[in-house]
């Protein structure tokens, strides 16, 4: 079930799930993330944390990927 509410990736604990809305990010990082497969409308999963909490690690469409904080928190979601 949607909720309405709108969070970021980094604000996933382990095993939470989440819907791209969209990228706050422009120019560069946005194009790095939209060729990462972070899209509007993909269904993301967080895996893990550092224990500092950067890098974080998802699971995006059947694979792993590692994002920096500021990164994962410029991706704005619909949490699960």
């Amino acid at each position: 079930m949607e909720t309405n509410t709108l969070n970021t990736i980094s604000n996933l604990h382990p095993g939470e799930k989440g819907r791209v809305y969209r990228i706050k990010g422009t120019g560069p990082v946005q194009r790095r993330l939209v060729d990462m497969g972070i899209v509007p409308g993909a269904v993301l999963e967080m895996e893990r944390c550092a224990p500092l909490g950067d890098p974080l690690e998802i699971k995006l469409t059947g694979y792993h990927l590692s994002l920096r904080k500021e990164e994962a928190d410029l991706v704005e979601i619909i949490k699960y």
